[in-house]
């Protein structure tokens, strides 16, 4: 029954009209149960290939590039989408992308478990990032027409604990499918879960999400966004295929006709814009020193973010020998420190600091890492988890003080009217940032390898990892000091 806000009397003693309040979406919170299954779902497949890449490899052969693939060609393509992917809703309808995204995600699980060569596994995680970036940016859109004001803050909380314990038990379930080895499924287990979550989340949203689309919606840029993935793969593919192709000319000349297409690209946005559509990134954006300053930071960060993730893992496996159960349960003091960071800037640190919060966080992991290499100097090859465990607390916890606030305070520095592109910008970059830690870190680790051990390949990636930080550091400098109220929650 709809309810009413009652009539005031004024000054002259008229009473004003009612205003009617419409009552909230009746399914709300089971709305957001399936919509958060969905980021479950991308996390798990995010880093899960971590952990099983070794398998992976020596079940269907390939070189070691192919772990970096794994990765790398499903952050390449959310990248990619995920700009285009919240567009595709306000067009078409939130409900209705939702749906497409998840039955083609499962879809694309399914033909992961099914590969039987490298090449036919990569290009089925590639699908599985495509569909994902039509998947998740329905989420927002519609927590927001679902929930009233006084809840939204509710609702978006709910991600916090739902990620923290997806970072938590994700790598230890990915490692106990591996080495359970579940009716002879093995690695193919990890996406084979997929298939119950993602039927359930589809049966979930067409009982439980309402259909939703913008008002005004903007236009695809489907050239603008050939451009950007030309760009992407120009940039990526060097980067992982080089150290195995012993860095012919071309790789180089690949890597010079990716900065060529972004160029290429800008302009085109431009003039894109100044004929009256709808570019695929808002070129005014790039004019604003702190929203660029922001996407210099958030590739280095993440850059550093993901590789550090690949490569701990492979030194783990590759080095000490650890089976995949045992390197997830090893990195568990990681995520328990960025939880516990993320609850503290949740209790009132980020917006009391904003941007020293950022800068702080920063230390605090470069602190780390210095503690990773002086560990794995002192212990040599006799080295231990337990020995890492302090660092990686150390690690974690600072990761986590930097991402609290981060997407606010970036998002501060541009107008109202631009938040939904540059949120959409800065989340494909964070995106991009994942596909090149695994490619760079990667390479870097791998060209280290030696048969006597992976200590030396570990300590040469913490050294590019705390170089890559100390590039986050001095252009957070960039940032807004602190997150504009009405930022929050727009990422």
């Amino acid at each position: 029954m709809s309810q009413t806000v009652t009539g005031e009397t004024g000054a002259d003693g008229a009473s004003r009209a009612t205003v009617p309040e419409h009552p909230p979406y009746r399914w709300r919170w089971l709305a957001l149960a399936v919509i958060l299954a969905a980021e479950v779902m991308d996390l798990l497949d995010a880093l899960v290939t971590n952990l099983a890449g070794p398998a992976i490899r020596a079940d269907l052969g390939g070189s070691e590039s192919l772990i970096q693939w794994l990765g790398a060609g499903y952050t390449l393509a959310m990248a990619v989408g995920l700009v285009t992917g919240g567009r595709l809703g306000d067009l078409y309808g939130r409900r209705r992308m939702f749906l497409v995204g998840v039955l083609g995600f499962t879809a694309a699980s399914a033909l992961c478990a099914l590969s039987v060569t490298p090449g036919m596994l990569v290009a089925s995680r590639v699908a599985q990032g495509l569909f994902g970036a039509v998947l998740l940016p329905q989420g927002l859109g519609i927590i927001k027409e679902v929930f009233p004001p006084r809840e939204m803050a509710a609702a978006f909380g709910a991600f916090g604990p739902v990620m923290g314990i997806s970072a938590v038990g994700g790598p230890i379930l990915a490692g106990w499918l591996v080495d359970a080895d579940i009716a002879g499924t093995g690695w193919r287990a990890i996406f084979l879960i997929n298939l119950p979550l993602g039927l359930l989340a589809a049966l979930g949203a067409l009982r439980f999400l309402p259909e939703s689309r913008a008002t005004h919606a903007s236009r695809l840029d489907l050239p603008g966004v050939g451009l950007a993935a030309l760009g992407a793969v120009l940039l990526v593919y060097p980067l992982v295929q080089g150290r195995e192709r012993g860095w012919p000319a071309w790789m180089f000349v690949m890597l010079a006709a990716a900065v060529a297409v972004f160029a290429i690209f800008a302009r085109y946005e431009i003039r894109r814009q100044r004929t009256g559509r709808d570019p695929l990134v808002v070129p005014s954006l790039f004019r604003r020193r702190a929203f660029t300053g922001g996407l210099v930071a958030g590739l280095a960060f993440f850059t550093a973010l993901t590789g550090f993730s690949l490569v701990f893992s492979l030194y783990l496996q590759l080095g000490l020998g650890y089976s995949p159960l045992r390197a997830g349960l090893a990195g568990v003091p990681q995520a328990l420190g960025m939880v516990a960071a993320f609850v503290l800037a949740g209790a009132g640190l980020a917006r009391r600091f904003g941007r020293t919060l950022i800068h702080a966080g920063l230390v605090v992991v470069l602190a780390g890492v210095g503690g990773m290499l002086l560990t794995l100097r002192l212990a040599g090859p006799e080295v231990t988890t337990w020995r890492l465990v302090p660092a990686l607390v150390v690690v974690g916890f600072g990761m986590g003080l930097v991402m609290a606030p981060f997407f606010d305070i970036v998002l501060s520095g541009v107008e109202p009217a631009e938040t939904g592109s540059a949120s959409g910008t800065l989340t494909a970059v964070q995106q991009l940032g994942g596909a090149l830690g695994v490619a760079v870190l990667g390479t870097v680790f791998f060209g280290q390898l030696t048969e006597d051990g992976a200590g030396v390949a570990v300590r040469a990636t913490l050294w590019v990892e705390a170089a890559l930080l100390a590039v986050t550091v001095a252009t957070a400098f960039l940032l807004p000091r602190a997150a504009r109220e009405d930022a929050a929650g727009q990422h």
